[in-house]
């Protein structure tokens, strides 16, 4: 049962709820990947939408409320989601928009305080207990994240406010779509017990079937179950584990973590291949993403890797380290292709190649000079002419000419990754 359908417990008197000593958020967009992408087609707005690769291995990145009503939901076959909702218009991801917006995002987070865990591109957890004096109550300073990034990024996004990490996550997500809802630390007990016990942290369907055995529904039958009970049918980790999740006890601090290290996109074909010449249009393809989600981000690397996966699924990475810094599209791009080269596969059948670029660091902060005997600054304007062209139009606005014809596409629309 989604937890959508439990709602948190009615209060007597108050207009608001107190959250005196609510000092955790989570603030998650709305829908990310697809509110991201609506940006550029206003008219698809309140309608259908799935932001998905193409072709018999495309999976579903996201999708629009209205999508999800069908059924659809990510990961998702994207052939099943054509079947599940027909009249859905199939957009294609764009990940350098994506991380722009992201950046955005993380720079609101980050101007009300330094305590900021990410857990994605769109959501984290923030510890604002030190910013109440400047900024105001907690509900407050969630409310005023929500509209900076509605004003400075056109998205929406839901928070929850509570005294613990498990509670306020579990607030988002009930206060979704664009919603904020806070759960004082008194009505803990009585917003937990309704909620089913698929929205503890831990039980999948594995546990939560072994839980309905025992004949526990909700968590308050979690709660008011002996613990040894537990420990016998879930294990001496998670038995108690789930115990003290029931009542609300979650010790956990929000630790501020660096965000990504690495960068890549790859892409599985459609069909296996074996034509070099097709290979290198994909790495070209790949590099020119990796290179524009890199330089969206403010930073800059110095290690490039290539992956190959075989038609067995064998897979083998090759890397390469500079000495300097680099975001330029073609300096990535051809450190790639030498990489693949140099591997001497003769026309071995390939499943999947990807290009990732790690050694990440801030670009104000680092130094950058040309490779390839080739003045730096022009191809880095260059790129960066494309990125605004993409930014306004579209990605894909601008290409390398070798990509405006790809006639015997093989390939499903490219997965980007940060880790």
């Amino acid at each position: 049962m989604s937890r959508r359908q439990f709602a948190i417990p009615e209060r007597q008197g108050e207009l608001l709820p107190d959250d005196e000593g609510c000092s955790i958020l989570h603030v998650d967009m709305d829908a990310f990947y697809a509110s991201a992408s609506l940006l550029s087609r206003p008219e698809l707005k309140g309608t259908p939408v799935i932001i998905a690769g193409g072709g018999n291995r495309g999976v579903v990145l996201s999708a629009t409320y209205e999508a999800r009503a069908f059924g659809v939901a990510a990961a998702m076959p994207t052939a099943r989601a054509r079947r599940l909702c027909p009249q859905a218009t199939i957009v294609a991801p764009d990940y350098a928009r994506y991380e722009r917006i992201s950046h955005g995002v993380m720079a609101v987070f980050a101007s009300v305080t330094p305590i900021v865990e990410p857990l994605s591109l769109d959501e984290a957890f923030l510890d604002v207990s030190g910013a109440r004096r400047r900024l105001g109550t907690p509900r407050q300073i969630a409310q005023h994240i929500r509209d900076t990034i509605a004003d400075e990024q056109g998205i929406t996004c839901s928070a929850g406010v509570a005294s613990t990490k498990f509670i306020a996550k579990l607030a988002s997500g009930l206060a979704k779509p664009d919603g904020l809802l806070v759960v004082p630390k008194a009505e803990v007990i009585g917003f937990l017990h309704q909620l089913p016990v698929g929205a503890l942290w831990g039980v999948g369907e594995r546990t939560e079937e072994a839980l309905r055995r025992l004949g526990l529904h909700t968590v308050a039958d979690i709660a008011h179950t002996p613990l040894e009970t537990l420990r016998r049918a879930l294990g001496d980790n998670a038995g108690p584990a789930l115990h003290a999740l029931a009542w609300g006890r979650d010790t956990r601090s929000v630790v501020p973590t660096r965000r990504e290290r690495s960068i890549g996109a790859d892409e599985t074909f459609s069909f296996d291949v074996d034509d070099p010449a097709y290979i290198h249009r994909q790495l070209l393809k790949l590099s020119d993403r990796t290179a524009a989600r890199v330089r969206a981000a403010g930073l800059v690397g110095r290690t490039i890797s290539v992956k190959v996966r075989f038609s067995d699924f064998t897979t083998i990475t090759r890397s390469k380290t500079l000495r300097d810094p680099t975001d330029v599209s073609r300096d990535i791009y051809a450190i790639a292709r030498a990489l693949f080269d140099g591997l001497g596969l003769q026309r071995a059948r390939l499943r999947l190649v990807g290009v990732r670029m790690e050694g990440l660091m801030d670009s104000d902060h680092a130094p950058i000079q040309g490779l390839l005997d080739a003045p730096a600054h022009g191809w880095r304007d260059a790129d960066r002419a494309v990125d605004r062209a993409s930014a306004r139009f579209g990605a894909g606005a601008v290409r390398p000419g070798s990509l405006v014809e790809d006639p015997q596409s093989a390939t499903t629309p490219m997965r980007d990754d940060i880790s």
